[in-house]
């Protein structure tokens, strides 16, 4: 028989078939008694499917997941799930704020002054805060505006100065090393849209020169022999550059009669202004602050203005 042959008629051997075996277990439809069953695409062995879910909405987070949690500070809109959410924003609006500082020349120094009045916007919240800060014994600076902007900056003066002092090479800040230093600040702040919110006036006596200068919250800066912030700058500023247009060359007693009168003038005509101050001199025998003082003001013919009711 041919090898052809004896191959073809070989019966071809059947494949063995496996046992059916029992049936997989079928989940059960994910819903409460009495409710319709979900469609088959929604059902799941591994979660539970929410209603939200069934129509599309974004389930909400759980009650307490912005709460506080036992055993920890909770800070009511600080870093959570939830903040990446929130948009980012800026200051908008100063909060506690401080009114006008004044400055005027004299032979021989520089004197400013700024009440101590704290305004919670028309609130006269605080009646004893300093506006006028020593930065050493050659410079001082007053500033109006946002006070916790104004502490900010006290904070890294404060530092700064330390550091200075620390080299021990016999150099210190002068008042337009400050001055310079305040314009590239403010500046930097504002061009961040992000500024601080103070008007701030430096004043101070060195190598024998008096120097008064003025700084922006949107860097804007000059020089002056007279300077005047907030609503000193329409009422106390014509009244300064009246005397010094007589008088070039003041006193140091002149001088701080002119801030008293000013600041007097501002204690009647601005809501925001307070009877007691402080006054900050520079001489080439340092910075000294003095206060807090008091106005000796007269109300006697307050019945008699009219016009503002």
């Amino acid at each position: 028989m041919a090898p052809d042959t004896a191959l073809s008629s070989r019966p071809a051997q059947a494949t063995p078939k496996m046992a059916p075996g029992p049936p997989r277990p079928v989940p059960p439809p994910l819903r409460r008694p009495g409710a319709a069953a979900l469609p088959p695409r929604l059902r799941s062995a591994h979660r539970t499917v929410t209603k939200m879910e069934v129509g599309g909405a974004r389930a909400p987070p759980p009650f307490w997941a912005e709460g506080p949690a036992p055993g920890q500070t909770y800070i009511p809109g600080g870093p959570g799930p939830a903040a990446s959410l929130l948009p980012f924003t800026r200051t908008l609006s100063p909060m506690v704020t401080g009114t006008s500082v004044l400055g005027v020349k004299f032979a021989g120094g520089v004197i400013i002054a700024a009440d101590m009045m704290g305004s919670y916007g028309s609130l006269a919240r605080f009646r004893g805060i300093s506006r006028l800060l020593k930065v050493n014994d050659t410079t001082m600076l007053g500033a109006s505006g946002d006070y916790a902007d104004f502490q900010y900056l006290k904070q890294i003066i404060d530092q700064m100065v330390i550091d200075e002092e620390l080299l021990g090479d016999g150099h210190n800040y002068s008042p337009k090393a400050i001055h310079s230093w305040l314009t590239r600040v403010m500046y930097n702040r504002r061009s961040k849209i992000n500024p601080l919110w103070n008007t701030v006036v430096i004043g101070g006596y060195y190598n024998g020169e008096s120097f008064l200068g003025y700084v922006d919250m949107l860097g804007v800066a000059f020089e002056a022999p007279t300077l005047a912030t907030g609503y000193g700058a329409y009422l106390a500023q014509p009244l300064m550059r009246d005397v010094l247009a007589k008088k070039p060359n003041l006193t140091k007693e002149e001088a701080r009669d002119l801030i008293e009168r000013c600041m007097k003038i501002l204690y009647y005509r601005d809501a925001r202004s307070f009877n007691r101050y402080e006054i900050a001199i520079a001489t080439e025998k340092g910075v000294e602050v003095e206060g807090p003082l008091t106005l000796e003001a007269n109300w006697d013919i307050a019945h008699l203005v009219s016009g503002f009711e």
